[in-house]
């Protein structure tokens, strides 16, 4: 087998592997600008408990409309967008910090859509829905995920500065009277559940959270400023989208979980390898200091 074959045969010859590579890299835009905020502002978790969050929505979605694209992400982005808001309330009117509020929404949402989708799918229908269909993206999921990249871009270019002071002083903003610190942070909570809901349609809801968390994850490893980081995430995320799709046209892999498979495999080098506290590197016996 050539490398023509091996690397580029796939997508030169087969539409649908076209189409899943669109898709991916549309996905990755977005994920990876949500992933590196949720990374910067120690949210990593909550990635992934938004990731369940939306699977009720979804659920009720299949439910009225079966497998409805438009259905089911409506149904994914209010039930995103509710648990995030019942997660802030019971934060501010509650002792319950936040990471245990998410948890505890999380695990009813994910337990309330598995049982939701089994009302009337099979195990085929629920399948789909908890590792998606990245392989049979149609025209309509690559519009969606392209819209969603192309909100996330234009949010990201709005907010980016005070996203960033809040990284840096979570209470500044409020410290110094500005409304706009709770409107950035409801804008960032959206992005994500919209992100986590165009994952979905391609890899999921148990996979859409990988690809936007293991590259960001990957990213401080190799970069110092949010700036570089967003780059080495998103080149990350599309090197895991190509790695992930040939293992599954090769090897017969699923194409959700080779991608993310690939993207931890990602992380885990970035570990060992990474210039900027990477194990490899921190063993290294340190310069001595010159005249």
């Amino acid at each position: 087998m050539t490398a023509y074959d091996l690397l580029i045969g796939p997508f030169a010859e087969f539409a649908f592997m076209r189409r899943a590579l669109a898709g991916c890299f549309a996905l990755s835009v977005g994920a990876a600008l949500a992933g590196l905020f949720l990374v910067l502002r120690r949210m990593s978790l909550m990635g992934d408990a938004m990731a369940h969050a939306v699977l009720p929505g979804a659920a009720l979605g299949f439910l009225a409309a079966g497998m409805s694209l438009g259905a089911m992400s409506a149904g994914g982005i209010a039930a995103g967008l509710a648990v995030a808001l019942l997660a802030g309330l019971s934060t501010r009117l509650t002792p319950m910090r936040e990471d245990a509020a998410l948890a505890g929404f999380y695990l009813i949402s994910l337990a309330l859509g598995v049982l939701i989708v089994s009302f009337r799918g099979s195990s085929v229908d629920l399948l789909h829905v908890l590792f998606g269909t990245v392989l049979a993206l149609d025209d309509h999921a690559l519009l969606l995920l392209g819209a969603v990249a192309t909100v996330t871009l234009l949010f990201f270019a709005i907010a980016w500065r005070p996203l960033l002071l809040e990284c840096v002083d979570p209470g500044f903003l409020r410290a110094a009277g500005d409304a706009s610190g709770s409107l950035v942070h409801l804008g960032f909570l959206a992005a994500v559940v919209l992100n986590l809901v165009a994952g979905f349609q391609a890899l999921g809801t148990l996979m859409a959270v990988g690809l936007m968390m293991l590259p960001a994850a990957s990213a401080r490893f190799w970069a110092h400023t949010a700036h570089a980081q967003v780059l080495v995430a998103l080149a990350a995320s599309l090197g895991a989208s190509v790695a992930g799709l040939l293992a599954s046209f090769h090897a017969g892999l699923p194409s959700g979980p080779a991608i993310v498979l690939a993207a931890g495999l990602g992380w885990l080098l970035s570990i060992i390898a990474g210039p900027r506290g990477g194990l490899l590197p921190r063993l290294r016996p340190g310069r001595h200091l010159e005249a």
